[in-house]
């Protein structure tokens, strides 16, 4: 296809931050795009066709795919993008609200990749990038059923790739770091709160929005998400910026314990 015309793409949690920029910058580059949001007002908004849908609801996500398909006639990229986090001690959160998290960013992920798979199979083409995370390979205190969450999305878009490459569909990662939206600001608090975490829970927060100040643009990992599009020999996974790039080269090449070593005292954990 040419730089115009590089076919239809579907951004899931595609009103802000990261989302938002990956629809901009593959509808520049030449995708027709379709966004979602669970609250989106459908209608267009710079170019890109913005649509409502819950991806924790089966029949939200089977009406948009039917929709898209309906207007533009197949769905050549699906980026999943939508997610939420959660900070806190593991023990802080009820088997409930770790449940509601693994639904909209495991699940999430599952109904949408489902939902699109039988069309791209009729194409014979087809790519999926799942917006994963360094918390989907790195140990995250505070972070455990969220880091949890991204190390599902690894693990199921591995094994996925594998199945779908007979049909000439790929499945790929994209792995940021931290990244200047509004996460640290929407992340859940846990639902079952105890004192002897308040003092290491307030520090991970300070720490948490501070690197999100010092983080990469939204548009950095964007430009990576259509590097992932559009590469003719995908690879499984790209780190996205420069911080990604560091700690996924040190989780490979530093030994465990000196890796666990620096990462507490980053954190300014007890060593």
């Amino acid at each position: 296809m040419s730089k115009t015309n590089l076919g239809v793409a579907l951004v899931t949690g595609a009103s802000s931050g990261i989302g938002r920029a990956t629809a901009n910058t593959l509808r520049s580059a030449g995708f027709r795009v379709f966004g979602t949001s669970r609250r989106a007002t459908p209608g267009k908004s710079d170019g890109i066709t913005m649509l409502t849908c819950d991806v924790t609801d089966d029949a939200s996500v089977s009406k948009l795919v039917d929709g898209v398909l309906t207007e533009a006639g197949r769905i050549d990229l699906l980026v999943n993008n939508a997610g939420v986090g959660l900070l806190g001690g593991a023990e802080e959160s009820s088997t409930a609200q770790a449940q509601a998290l693994f639904d909209v960013n495991v699940f999430g992920v599952i109904r949408m990749t489902n939902a699109v798979l039988p069309a791209m199979r009729r194409q014979r083409n087809g790519r999926i990038i799942n917006l994963s995370s360094v918390q989907g390979f790195i140990p995250a205190p505070y972070f455990a059923l969220y880091s949890s969450t991204k190390h599902a999305v690894e693990g199921y878009s591995e094994s996925l790739d594998h199945e779908l490459r007979p049909f000439g569909i790929r499945v790929v990662l994209v792995e940021p770091a931290y990244t200047r939206t509004s996460f640290e600001e929407s992340l859940a608090s846990p639902d079952q709160l105890l004192d002897i975490y308040d003092s290491a829970r307030a520090s991970m927060n300070a720490a948490v929005r501070k690197a999100m100040e010092k983080g990469d643009a939204p548009e950095v990992v964007a430009k990576t998400v259509l590097a992932a599009a559009t590469d003719p020999t995908p690879k499984r996974r790209y780190a996205a910026g420069k911080m990604a790039r560091q700690v996924s080269f040190l989780r490979r090449f530093v030994p465990a314990s000196a890796f666990d070593k620096s990462l507490r005292k980053q954190l300014g954990l007890p060593v």
